[in-house]
């Protein structure tokens, strides 16, 4: 059966989830204007089949991690979401059920965080499939959150819990019979449906000094934050929030506890508050419904952050976060 040509796809599939601006997707550019007294928040990245996800994984897993992973951007600068741009770019073994599911839960994603489609390109990748977002938010002006803008002496505090997607990655390429089955759920459940933490910008807008979302691994992006400042870090591993899931499968195996610090896809927040700001942000946060934990402190120094266990031992990684290179 022939296969619709580009236009018709973006009609039938696309053009339905777009927003004011966007002219239905029938213009080649789309129009945004932030609310008076804003400024725009620009983010992107992409996912490619085989590298950030399996090819076999659902098409609409697909589609929440897409948009996902970009949407914890925005959070982590304090931003609402107001619309993102979609580049999908199609292996030649396409389908146009594929498509349809993975359109279907993007537009629900989408709705559900009140983001959405503003334009973007669809072809042929000749390759694997590659999905490209630009996602667009929106701050007061001047109050974008910063990645480097900690303090010696502000506590680091990190939202929901570490390890999950990890985990459920491993579990994946080597699942152990031995861990119950709701547990491993849980674990596969995060790696395939990031949760962008929006609910948690008006607390960070009102407490935290800087912030970035968890992407490539705790102990690797901590020091991303850090990294040049003349600000280095000590962690209390033991305070570090895990899943009762990712607390089961790291006792049955305790080099697993590297793997949760240091493996990525948590989509969590990680940020630095002030001291005396500390206990109201924690409880915003859990009013928010966005559980947070104070985990360690920001201290004057070059070197990479201290992690250290319950009896104050230094714990040392093999490798220290994700890295495409």
């Amino acid at each position: 059966m022939a296969r619709a040509g580009e236009e018709a796809l973006i009609a039938r599939y696309f053009a339905p989830l777009s927003g004011p601006g966007a002219e239905g997707l029938r213009d080649d550019a789309a129009s945004l204007t932030p609310t008076p007294g804003h400024d725009l928040v620009v983010t992107a990245d992409a996912v490619v089949a085989g590298i950030h996800y399996f090819p076999d994984d659902p098409p609409g897993s697909i589609a929440v991690k897409a948009l996902g992973v970009n949407l914890s951007d925005l959070a982590a600068k304090g931003a609402v979401p107001r619309g993102f741009l979609l580049t999908l770019a199609l292996p030649d073994d396409w389908t146009e059920a594929w498509l349809s599911a993975f359109a279907e839960r993007l537009g629900e994603a989408s709705r559900a965080h009140g983001c959405p489609l503003l334009g973007g390109d669809t072809v042929r990748s000749g390759g694997p499939a590659l999905i490209g977002v630009t996602a667009f938010g929106e701050v007061p002006a001047g109050a974008m959150l910063r990645r480097q803008a900690a303090r010696a002496g502000d506590r680091l505090c990190v939202s929901g819990s570490i390890g999950d997607a990890a985990l459920g990655l491993a579990l994946r390429l080597a699942p152990d019979p031995a861990l119950a089955a709701s547990h491993c759920d849980v674990l596969l459940d995060r790696y395939l449906h990031p949760r962008p933490r929006l609910a948690l910008v008006p607390a960070l807008r009102r407490h935290a000094r800087a912030a970035m979302d968890v992407s490539d691994g705790l102990a690797g992006d901590l020091h991303k934050m850090l990294a040049g400042t003349g600000l280095t870090a000590r962690i209390d591993v033991p305070a570090v929030p895990l899943s009762t899931a990712a607390g089961a499968a790291i006792a049955r195996d305790r080099s697993r506890l590297a793997t949760a610090l240091t493996g990525g896809d948590d989509y969590e927040i990680l940020c630095a508050v002030p001291p005396d700001s500390v206990a109201a942000f924690l409880a915003d946060a859990q009013a928010a419904g966005v559980p947070a934990a104070e985990i360690g402190t920001v201290t004057a120094g070059d070197g990479p952050p201290c992690f250290l266990d319950a009896q104050g031992r230094e714990i040392t990684f093999t490798r220290a976060s994700f890295s495409h290179f």
